[in-house]
This record gives structure tokens, sequence and C-alpha cells, in this order.
């Protein structure tokens, strides 16, 4: 029985005589054209193996591989030469991708301009855009140069000729989805063409040491459009993130072969173009000259960047049946939790029949635990009418048993809180080092915490809410 049976290689393969439709099986009539007895048996594949070639580059000891050829060059943009972990290396293939109108666009019509000399030529290719339309960004934001070369092309084939053409050190394509190869079937942007496009600019770059940008679309659910395929080809890939009503953009790194993904690049979206923040902590910040109830200060980390955010808290009578719960830049599940935390552990029941609204300043979005002793505080205060002290931060996780844990970072976010003039904060336990003239409170509980408010006001909201009873 073993004898006869032939394996998958030995195996013949049909073709139809009169349109040329193959099969692995004999059949009396053909399924393409439906002639009958035009399937016949045309041999058997062959059996295809690879042979030793010859080496291009002989195999050498790491440690004698020169690094010089892999040394970062800088974007001219130091914020995205943060997240790349010193700049864009010779060779690198970086994708960026982002919601419509969210400004990578003009991010990297900006570092065109300001990474082109003498010695390094840019070109930009446009494919969602004419080049006049390119030009009038590119004079407003002030990136014009007489090394920056700008074609409006959709066809790889003259992508390819303008990179022998230009001999450019850096290409930027706006965007990957655009461009198509006419030797693949599919319309631009389909998963074949994505593919192929990628991975004929991304063969470009590694011959030619030349670094790439390439933009790409995102889905609505924020996942990068394409095969996932395009993620693993790429050397870097960056998520530009931010609200289009705010003015702050975030760019993040989610892969990167050439340094870390924990940098998060701050920009400032303006009529004038992008620039960059060094210090983005005033956008999220609210100067007054005395503290208003509902208001609590923190210090989130994106990636390792410290920056000090506000929560706001706004507590009214509810005039239906189901009070409100509406939030701005914090998550709702965390906010329900710090409200059931406050009226069983700390014994504020002012809340439980009340609109509440919460929202954060300049469009920053705490999703990390670390906010939550602010936004529990920010609550109480907005329950009882008063105010926090000034110059005042919180830090910590809050437990449903009340307990406040630690977190990670403390001593780089009270060193940040400390730079900016906050002379007070209530931290967990243990904190580590701290800024000289800073005065550290270490709090076990949300009832330690709650001493910060006047008690005579928290026993009015609490007689309050007896009386609302």
């Amino acid at each position: 029985m073993a004898a006869r049976t032939k394996s998958a290689k030995e195996r013949p393969s049909y073709r139809c005589t009169e349109c040329g439709w193959q099969t692995a099986k004999w059949l009396g009539r053909c399924p393409e054209c439906q002639a009958w007895g035009t399937v016949e048996e045309y041999g058997t594949p062959a059996v295809r193996t690879t042979t030793p070639g010859r080496v291009t580059t002989s195999a050498v000891p790491i440690g004698q591989v020169d690094v010089r050829q892999a040394t970062a060059r800088s974007t001219g943009v130091p914020e995205l030469d943060r997240v790349l972990g010193g700049g864009l290396v010779p060779g690198a293939v970086v994708l960026v991708a982002g919601e419509p109108g969210v400004g990578k666009s003009t991010l990297l019509l900006d570092v065109a301009a300001k990474s082109a000399s003498d010695e390094h030529r840019t070109l930009y290719v446009t494919g969602e855009e004419s080049a006049s339309q390119v030009r009038l960004r590119a004079d407003r934001i002030h990136a014009i140069d007489d090394h920056l070369y700008l074609a409006a092309e959709t066809d790889l084939a003259a992508v390819l000729g303008h990179l022998d053409a230009v001999k450019p050190s850096l290409l930027i394509l706006d965007s990957v989805q655009t461009v198509a190869s006419p030797e693949i079937d599919g319309a631009p942007g389909g998963m074949a063409q994505v593919r192929e496009v990628a991975g004929a600019l991304i063969r470009a770059s590694k011959e030619r040491g030349m670094s790439t940008l390439l933009v790409g679309h995102v889905t609505k659910d924020g996942a990068i459009a394409g095969p996932r395929l395009l993620e693993h080809l790429v050397d870097v890939v960056l998520h530009f993130e931010g609200d289009r009503h705010a003015r702050l953009r975030l760019v993040r790194g989610v892969k990167n072969r050439y340094g870390t993904t924990d940098e998060v690049g701050c920009f400032e979206l303006h009529d004038e173009g992008i620039t960059g923040l060094a210090d983005p902590s005033g956008l999220f910040l609210t100067r007054r000259a005395e503290p208003v109830p509902g208001t609590c200060l923190t210090v989130t980390l994106e990636g390792r960047r410290p920056l000090v955010a506000e929560v706001q808290a706004l507590t009214v009578d509810s005039q239906i049946p189901s009070p409100r719960r509406t939030t701005s830049g914090l998550e709702t599940s965390r906010v329900s939790m710090m409200l059931a935390v406050l009226e069983q552990r700390g014994r504020i029941s002012a809340l439980g029949k009340r609109d509440i609204y919460s929202a954060t300043v300049g469009g920053v979005k705490l999703s990390e635990p670390a906010a939550d002793l602010a936004v529990a505080l920010a609550l109480a205060s907005a329950a009882s009418d008063t105010p926090l002290p000034k110059n005042l931060v919180a830090i910590g996780e809050v437990g449903l048993a009340g307990e406040v844990r630690r977190v990670t970072g403390v001593q780089r976010r009270l060193s940040e809180a400390h730079r900016l003039g906050f002379t007070h904060a209530l931290v967990p336990a243990d904190p580590g080092r701290v800024p000289d003239g800073m005065k550290v409170l270490e709090v076990a509980d949300m009832g330690d915490a709650l001493r910060v408010l006047p008690r005579s006001r928290r026993r009015e909201a609490t007689r309050e809410a007896e009386d609302r009873r």
C-alpha cells in the first residue's frame, strides 16, 4: 500500500488544453471553459531546491563591525530626535501613523526642510496633494530650502526614478497607501499594493543608505491600516496622537530598532505650523492667584518625561433620577471607582445623588493609576466646596480598600513639580529622596489624604448630604 502511494511532489498535474486551467485532479469537464474531455495530465511539478550562492559580504566577528555607518543624523527637530533615539540612522525606514488632520504632513515637511543641506538632499513625494498645495503649506510654515526637492507621484516606478535622479539622503513619502505598482493587481492602498510598495522602498533605502519616512493611515480603531507585515518590515514605528480641538500633539515610539520606546515627543500645533515643546507642562496648568475648589494637580509620566497636569471636578445638584457622570481626558471607570472609594472609605456621601463633571486642562489624557489620588482629592474638594492648599501636587494610586499605593518614578515626578515652583506634595509611603525646600506628606490611605481639606468644611458637606436625605 505504501509503495503505491505517491508523495505530494510526485503527484501529476492536469491542465485544460483549451483554456490552460490547471488542477491537481483529473476532471471530465473543465470548470473554467466548460469543455468536455480537454483536461489532460501534463507532468509532475519540478522540485525546486536552493543551492548555495555567491556571498556578497563576508561574515566578520561582531566586534569588528564598523558602527560609524549606523550613526544617527539629527532631523533638525529635537523633540522628534528624542523619540527616534538621537536622529535618523542611514538606511532606516520609519513609519509615521496618525489620524487625519493631526499634523503628520506638517511635521514631516518641517523635518524635510530642516534636514536638507548641501551634503544631504531631501526628496518629499506626495501622493495625496499636488505640488502647489504642498508649496503653499511650506510657505506658511517657512519650510523652503534649495536642497528640498518636491514631487507629486502615485506610481512606484516614478518614485524609484526620482531616487535615481535626485539621490537624496532622506525620502519622505506621504503616504504609502496612495502609491501603487503597475505590476501588482489591485487598487492603491490594498494589502498587496502596500506590501509591494513598502518592500521596494525598504530595499532601496538599505542599498543606498537613505533614510526613509513613510506616512501611514490608520483605521477607525486607531490601528495602522494595511497588513501587519508592514510594521514588521520597517525599523521604527511612530504614532502621532492628539485631539483635533487641542494644541498638544504627542509622538510615541511603538517600535524602535535603534533606541528605546519609552520616550515621547511633545509638539504644539498652531497657525504657523508645528513646534516642539521642551517644557509642555504649561499647557496643562491654569495659573490663578487663589486656589479654586475642585482642582488638584498631579505629575504624570509620558514615557520617561514627567508632565504636571491639572484635574478639575464640579458637582451640582441633579435634576434627574440618574445623576450624570461626565469625564473628559480621564477614564470613566477610574473616576467611578474613585467616587465609590470616597463614599465608602472616605465617608463622603454628598456625591451619590449629584451630577459630577471631571476633566483635565489642555487636552491631556490621564490614564495611569498615579493620577488616582489627584482625581479623588479634586472630587472631595468639589463636594465640600473647599479649595486644596496652594502649590500642592498629589501623586499615588488608590485601591478599593482606600489605601494609597506606590507608583514608579516618584523622585522624577517630585523633581519636576519642584522645578515648576510647587512646594507641597502628597505621596505614598517611602517616596525616596525629596528635593530640597519641598514639603512632602506621606499618606497611607484616603483618610490621611482627606485631612488636607479643612475639617469644618468636610463636616458641613456631610451635614448637607444628611439634610438631602
